[in-house]
């Protein structure tokens, strides 16, 4: 009875606050969150995992692999490469896009945008990011690439790019097509690369806007943008041959998580698989910043014109480890006893192996800092007649 009283409640102040609603995925839902599922297999999702954003580091996975439908969870990719073109230059938020034909046809989740009218690609961001809308999405495709099927071909392309060798579009939007397929570990990586974009969660993270000078409201479709803390978003997706499907995305005390279950049976069991998958993490893991070594041995140089080359190197900002490890964490360090000469600068002298107790968190190269050329017979003169004059 509450929540049927929230959503009435909702729906009132909507239309009382002018114009006809966007159409979303599900009805929006103003109620608390479901409680946190288990983190085991029981958890109700097909398929899950748990990453952090900025190390990819996987933290859980249930069937991460297995190819399903992620409705909407595509517009991902298609924001993606809004944010790519955005960033380039190729286009602008305040370029003005004209609706096709073909997007008004979409159905489903739209902003009801009509053949000829025109909304800006910042208009139709939010709409794509906060209310799922299909007609948005294809016409940010169909201005990026001349048509969908354009358009598809660069998602395509993007995915082989990131690494995605489960993922095939089929479209823009995400309506169920045969063999429009991706994976719960695919769908987690072009998440990862959509947040290096920081303008994204400037819809992503956006509970409630509107369109048209107010005569289009948008609620977003992820209530975790509204009551679970800390979250940036990002999409969520359902549609029949899908279920209920969700990318979350959500920071705290510097650490970032990205949670994605698809499959669910029902929108409360995404949100409650999704909220349990970043509870876990939360509560679990921690980001601890790696010091860079210092003092690190010389390295010798056989038939060079110096003897040595001295050693630096770049670790990673952060590592993820359990909470409980966060001040066992170790970096040994291996490096080469002697390398021939000509050295080049850059070059691998050794790693850092980065672990607690007996588990490897990570590893990064140790680098030669400068170049050393090989000792030739003229060389080797030049430097005994310098020595000479010198003395």
């Amino acid at each position: 009875m509450g929540k049927r009283l929230a959503a009435a409640l909702t729906a009132a102040l909507v239309l009382c606050a002018g114009g006809v609603p966007a159409l979303a995925e599900d009805v929006a839902d103003i109620t608390a969150l479901e409680t946190a599922a288990k983190v085991d297999d029981s958890f109700p999702a097909k398929s899950a995992i748990l990453i952090e954003q900025e190390t990819g580091r996987v933290l859980f996975e249930k069937n991460a692999d297995e190819q399903l439908p992620p409705a909407s969870i595509t517009k991902i990719m298609t924001l993606l490469l809004t944010m790519e073109a955005l960033d380039s230059g190729r286009i602008t938020l305040d370029d003005m896009v004209t609706c096709s034909e073909h997007a008004q046809s979409m159905g489903g989740s739209q902003i009801w945008f009509e053949e000829g009218e025109q909304l800006s690609v910042d208009d139709l961001l939010k709409a794509t990011a906060i209310s799922s809308a299909n007609d948005a999405s294809v016409a940010l495709g169909e201005y990026l690439a001349g048509s969908e099927d354009a358009f598809v071909e660069q998602m395509n392309e993007r995915a082989r790019q990131l690494g995605m060798t489960n993922t095939i579009f089929v479209n823009a939007s995400g309506l169920d097509a045969e063999g429009h397929l991706t994976t719960a570990r695919d769908i987690a990586t072009m998440s990862r690369e959509l947040l290096n974009h920081p303008l994204i969660t400037n819809y992503s993270s956006v509970w409630i806007s509107e369109l048209r000078d107010g005569k289009t409201q948008l609620v977003n479709t992820n209530k975790l943008v509204r009551f679970y803390d800390g979250c940036t978003g990002l999409k969520t997706g359902t549609t029949n041959g899908a279920g209920s499907c969700l990318a979350a995305s959500a920071t705290r005390k510097g650490m970032s998580l990205v949670a994605v279950t698809l499959g669910s049976a029902t929108s409360a069991d995404r949100f409650s698989a999704a909220r349990g998958l970043l509870d876990y993490g939360f509560s679990n893991y921690a980001r601890v910043e790696l010091p860079a070594l210092e003092n690190l041995a010389p390295v010798k140089v056989k038939g060079g014109v110096e003897q040595q080359v001295e050693v630096v190197c770049e670790p990673p900002k952060a590592v993820i480890v359990r909470s409980a490890d966060k001040d066992k964490i170790e970096q040994e360090a291996k490096i080469l006893p002697d390398v021939e000469a000509p050295v080049e600068e850059g070059q691998v002298l050794g790693k850092v192996v980065v672990h607690v107790g007996d588990e490897t968190i990570c590893e990064y190269q140790l680098l030669a800092a400068l170049p050393v050329a090989k000792m030739t017979f003229f060389k080797a003169f030049g430097k005994l007649f310098n020595n000479l004059i010198s003395m």
